[in-house]
């Protein structure tokens, strides 16, 4: 095992080679210039090409994206050209809002998917069954914005029990922190379930299948056993895969809630980094998001190995 973390760690160094490209050249060939945004309409055009010499956008892009990329694998990604700070810094203030939401997201997504999965299997062709996979549709369906606006306006709006937005940090005080994240995480972990819930269903079908279950059922053992210590665990390989590669989503999903509820985290800071050009700001928040979602594939692939046994990873 430990060698098959290893090659998998080294390989990470290409992904991330390929996806520092991609958002480089993806940035640079983006309409816009951060010198230009900087320095306001009334900047001539020696004070662009001034300032643009000093922030080494003048170079050519290979020079620069060898220079970034050089600092990038020291997890020096630069100074962000308006906060006029170092980008790590820039983010680690936005992590924890950003971090949260999505930890909580992923909870909801797994306390509500793989419930209705389950239950939409036993009761397989029931009401109880396909009004859970409609409700799973929708949650698949209905953007995040959406959903987001409804849940202010019924649960902030009308009735008062929940604020519509803003963050309170958890360390200053936990209730107003888990009340002001209960709506945007709701919202974004909803979103996740649905597909989570379908796979569930469709993967709890499949094993409800096999001899094995009907050995132990034909033995005497209660259903609920038969369920949840056998059909169950079998089922969960799939649906470890999906809530793996739904973190991504997850992250990516947070930029929108994150403007929806005014929360301070890094998903808003990209989006502020879009409108104002700052390149440094935007390719160190996507190489950290492209580094979180492979060590959480990593993490995923070696849950396998607990989950089911009979998998083994070659030394």
């Amino acid at each position: 095992m430990g060698a098959y973390i290893f090659r998998r760690l080294i390989l990470m160094i290409p992904v991330i080679l390929i996806v520092g490209i991609v958002v480089f050249m993806l940035i640079h060939i983006t309409p816009g210039d951060p010198a230009a945004v900087m320095l306001g309409d009334r900047a001539t055009v020696d004070q662009v090409n001034q300032l643009r010499e000093a922030m080494g956008l003048n170079d050519p892009l290979a020079v620069q994206f060898a220079h970034w990329f050089g600092n990038a694998l020291r997890l020096d990604f630069g100074n962000s050209f308006f906060l006029d700070m170092p980008v790590t810094a820039a983010l680690r203030e936005r992590a924890q809002p950003t971090i949260l939401l999505t930890t909580y997201a992923l909870f909801f997504e797994i306390i509500i998917g793989v419930p209705a999965g389950v239950i939409a299997a036993i009761k397989r062709n029931s009401l109880l069954d396909r009004a859970l996979m409609i409700l799973s549709i929708a949650g698949a369906a209905i953007p995040t914005f959406f959903l987001g606006i409804v849940l202010i306006l019924i649960f902030a709006v009308r009735l008062h029990w929940l604020p519509s937005g803003g963050y309170v940090p958890i360390q200053e005080d936990p209730t107003a922190h888990f009340k002001s994240m209960l709506l945007p995480a709701f919202t974004l972990g909803f979103s996740a379930a649905g597909l989570l819930a379908r796979l569930v269903r469709s993967s709890m079908l499949d094993v409800m299948r096999d001899d094995y279950i009907r050995t132990a059922m034909a033995k005497g053992l209660k259903f609920q056993r038969v369920v949840t210590g056998h059909a169950l665990r079998n089922a969960l390989i799939p649906a470890v895969t999906v809530i793996g590669y739904s973190l991504g989503a997850l992250l990516g999903g947070a930029v929108v809630t994150e403007t929806v509820f005014t929360i301070p985290g890094m998903g808003r800071l990209v989006v502020q980094s879009i409108a104002r050009r700052d390149y440094p700001l935007i390719q160190g928040a996507v190489m950290l998001t492209a580094a979180i979602y492979v060590l959480v594939n990593l993490l995923v692939d070696v849950l396998y190995v607990y989950i089911d046994p009979r998998i083994r990873y070659g030394s």
